[in-house]
């Protein structure tokens, strides 16, 4: 079964290099776009729940402000320390609008 994807952003509103939170259904998701590519993740931080809005986003690095704990935006991957990686959500652009489709 495919998933049913929720438009939530205009694309022209999400800039390179930034982030932008939004609620997809009841679950506040985390868009973020680097050059092309937008991916969307779960938004909060997989070690204490604290919003990844609140953090800061640089060189494709998502860093949490609540312990500085550094992520790799592209893959979601933790790097340090590593241990725990984002939590990712379909995510697609559909006639310049960005869609995300809640997690299976």
């Amino acid at each position: 079964m495919e998933a049913t994807f929720t438009p939530v952003l205009p694309l022209a509103e999400l800039g390179d290099g930034t982030m932008r939170a939004v609620m997809v259904g009841s679950t506040r998701v985390l868009l973020v776009r680097t050059g092309d590519a937008v991916r969307a993740y779960e938004n909060r931080c997989p070690h204490r729940a604290w919003p990844l809005e609140r953090g800061t986003l640089a060189g494709g690095i998502l860093t949490c402000a609540n312990h500085r704990y550094t992520f790799d935006v592209t893959t979601g991957r933790g790097i340090d320390p590593g241990d725990c990686d984002l939590v990712a959500h379909p995510c697609r652009v559909e006639d310049g609008t960005i869609a995300v489709a809640p997690r299976a």
